[in-house]
């Protein structure tokens, strides 16, 4: 009620309550303890309330979108979208087993499924790996994470690989599903087979220890009955670690789903009076009266003081956020007022002043609209007062771009990008080997000093990954820490999240790049947003690890960096040429606290190169493009296999009497943080971009980083080209590939065209 009112009013955006999923959550918090996690959908503000861990201040703030006092993102989310801190602001981990531990919620619907089991899978982890010893984010994998979801959000895919992989891996998941019927206004029916999700779960039902989950059904309203549910089904996990799905049935929606519209439109009088009959606060109140443990003139004195405290705590929070909001409105409708005594605009300026005292609870950017549109009008004119305005523009979109635009990436002292770094070192007893054993002996060199690393993914275990990177690591070290899943991409990034989240270091691996489609949507919208989505409370330094670019066949041969590109900010896009500068990156990123997906070059495994002596000690930096070869007349920009054919190009254009200066940039997010490749263009005056993407995809990105972010424009004196794969996918055998991706000779012909437009003589 009071959060819908907010909207009305116009002082929030939108709102979602816990409205009937009030006393679920009451009753879970008993059972919930410190160290525990919470997996969340956009509800779940009585639990914090239960646990004493937030405000009510802290929920309105964040409905009001307020920066400076949302404790959850910093004015980043919506309201109900809940986080607690797991690092402190230098990056430095909080002791996780003495806190209770919310992870950054998201809206994606089943989105925090795959989170959710990584959280419970640490617990199984930590509890099994001895080597660990005694640490801050554990009590001996004692610890269950809650992951709550709404019902008709089970039919995503997402929910359905979650609880078989936590079956299969037998992690301490509580998976509590808060069942009111309806998916905004579809109802159970058009959701669920059978309309009972517990009912179409019980093939999973444990039969015997460790071979499936447990599956609990209970009313919502029924408060008796949770807290003897959670009491004995909590510590059973605690104990065995076998996953549970409690189904939470009958829950009521009495504000409908969202503040965005009224349930009354879709569902009948029957049902609306059912929800107001059952609504769990009413049956809790009944069940306290018919159990003497109150009387009715006391509840309605808990319930008068509960609203007047509400209304108090609204108050607070809504002065706290507005009041400086509303000193700064005053004091520029001053300063606006002053200008249009003095102006030679002052039609213009008149009318926005006239805008500006129309405003009654403005947001800043309303105010900051006006005050850049009255600059706009003054370019030309100087006064006390509008240096003053000038200066309310600068300070405050400075701060507003700091509160909105910060924390994609780490800004902490261990961010990636502050690696010290190791040059490799080689000697004439540098041994050259196939790329896939540096990988190999890498691993092997990470496995023996980072106990705190563990590889996993499709074949990785038993027979060392599909290409032989982890090849005997299993043996070496251990199925804990060597390991095989399922054919699951989506909750192995999601295993990966958790394990991070909790102050492991994984490394997940996708087996072909073609395949991290499946897993985009944790990639995208839980990993790549987590430090921004948190305000920088929350880090998951995880590595992906997959291959990618050109070998054969449709599904195998992809190299779509664009795809990475466009929805993967947040995380660092890795792509070395070799084995050995992929070793070198993957050191880095085990020294940072950022996440990051490497692609290794599908053809590279059994390319030989030379072995560094102090493999596992270098580290190769990113966002630093490398000069291969020097040349004075064209530079070729490019990173990955399309390194190798780039240089075999070069040897046929220096036949020719050709000069190319040959980048590689090795990293494209981020890409090229010191100005390699303009320093090259202001040298050659001409630039081609190749890659293996379709056409405009990364080749155009990288173009438009040089060329337009960067003002190479003004180095050109021919046009800048950029060569790629064809717009489909590459067909099956080597002519498919030859017709469909960039080989030497096309490199060659665009050059040549180049350069004969400059010098046709030549």
């Amino acid at each position: 009620m009071f959060i819908r009112k907010e909207v009305l009013t116009g002082k929030a955006k939108f709102g979602v309550s816990d409205d009937g999923k009030e006393l679920f959550q009451i009753a879970m918090a008993k059972a919930f303890k410190r160290g525990d996690f919470r997996a969340d959908y956009y509800r779940g503000h009585t639990l914090l309330l239960a646990l004493g861990i937030a405000s009510l201040e802290d929920m309105f703030a964040q409905l009001y979108a307020d920066g400076d006092n949302d404790p959850f993102s910093g004015g980043r989310q919506m309201n109900n979208h809940h986080a607690t801190r797991f690092v402190d602001e230098e990056g430095n981990w909080l002791p996780l087993r003495e806190l209770y531990n919310l992870s950054s919620d998201v809206s994606t619907t089943a989105g925090q499924m795959a989170r959710g089991l990584g959280l419970a899978f640490a617990s199984k982890v930590y509890r099994e790996s001895a080597h660990l010893g005694d640490t801050q984010f554990t009590h001996n994998g004692n610890e269950v994470c809650f992951c709550i979801i709404g019902d008709a959000s089970t039919s995503e895919g997402a929910f359905w690989e979650t609880v078989n992989a936590a079956g299969v891996v037998q992690a301490p998941l509580a998976i509590v599903v808060a069942d009111d019927g309806y998916g905004i206004s579809v109802p159970t029916r058009y959701q669920t087979t059978k309309e009972s999700i517990s009912t179409v779960l019980s093939g999973f039902q444990e039969e015997k220890p460790g071979d499936g989950i447990d599956i609990y059904k209970v009313k919502g309203w029924d408060y008796a009955a949770l807290c003897n549910l959670f009491k004995r089904g909590i510590e059973k996990m605690r104990r065995t670690h076998t996953p549970a799905v409690y189904h939470i049935e009958e829950l009521t929606q009495p504000q409908g789903h969202s503040t965005s519209g009224s349930h009354e439109r879709y569902k009948s009088a029957e049902r609306l009076q059912w929800e107001k009959d059952y609504d769990c606060n009413r049956q809790f109140k009944l069940w306290i009266l018919a159990n003497g443990l109150a009387e009715e003139e006391e509840l309605a004195a808990i319930e008068k003081k509960a609203a007047q405290e509400v209304k108090e705590a609204r108050a607070r929070a809504w002065k706290r956020y507005f009041s400086p909001i509303e000193a700064t409105r005053k004091d520029l409708e001053s300063t606006l007022a002053a200008i249009v005594a003095e102006t030679a605009q002052k039609e213009t300026l008149t009318a926005l002043h006239k805008e500006f005292k129309g405003l009654i609870t403005p947001f800043q950017s309303e105010m900051f609209r006006i005050v850049r549109r009255a600059l706009f009008a003054l370019r030309n004119e100087d006064s006390p007062a509008i240096r003053k305005l000038k200066d309310y523009a600068s300070s405050t979109d400075q701060r507003m771009k700091g509160r909105f635009s910060t924390h994609l990436y780490s800004e902490t002292p261990k961010s990636a990008l502050k690696v010290p770094v190791v040059a490799p070192q080689y000697s004439a007893h540098s041994a050259m080997v196939n790329g896939f054993e540096v990988l190999n002996i890498f691993f092997d060199k990470i496995l023996d000093q980072n106990p705190n690393f563990y590889a996993f993914g499709e074949d990785v275990g038993k027979i060392g990954g599909v290409n032989q990177g982890l090849a005997g690591l299993q043996e070496k070290y251990g199925e804990k820490r060597v390991f095989d899943t399922g054919i699951r991409e989506w909750t192995i990034v999601g295993q990966a999240l958790g394990m991070a989240m909790r102050g492991l270091r994984p490394m997940a691996e996708i087996q072909y790049l073609d395949y991290l489609i499946y897993a985009y949507s944790p990639l995208s919208d839980d990993v790549a947003t987590l430090r921004y989505r948190s305000n920088a409370t929350q880090c998951a330094p995880l590595l992906i690890r997959t291959r990618g670019h050109r070998l054969e066949g449709i599904w195998h041969t992809g190299s779509p960096m664009s795809v990475l590109l466009g929805g993967l900010r947040g995380i660092y896009i890795l792509t070395p040429r070799n084995m050995v500068q992929a070793a070198g990156m993957y050191n880095t990123m085990l020294r940072s606290d950022d996440p990051a997906i490497l692609i290794e070059c599908l053809n590279g495994y059994r390319l030989k190169e030379k072995l560094p002596d102090n493999i596992g000690d270098y580290t190769v930096p990113l966002g630093q493009p490398e000069v291969l070869r020097e040349g004075e007349d064209i530079t070729i920009v490019t990173y990955g296999s399309c390194v190798r054919i780039a240089d075999a190009a070069a040897d046929l254009l220096k036949k020719d009497g050709i000069s190319v200066e040959l980048i590689d940039v090795q990293t494209l997010m981020p890409f090229d943080l010191t100005g390699a490749v303009l320093k090259s263009l202001q040298k050659t005056n001409r630039i081609v971009f190749l890659d293996e993407d379709l056409p405009g995809g990364a080749s155009a990105f990288m173009m438009q980083q040089v060329i337009d972010v960067r003002g190479g424009y003004r180095f050109l004196d021919s046009q800048p080209v950029c060569i790629s794969s064809t717009a489909h996918r590459t067909p099956y055998g080597t002519d498919g590939d030859y017709w469909s991706k960039p080989n030497v000779e096309d490199v060659y012909e665009e050059v040549f065209r180049l350069m004969h437009e400059a010098e046709p003589g030549r």
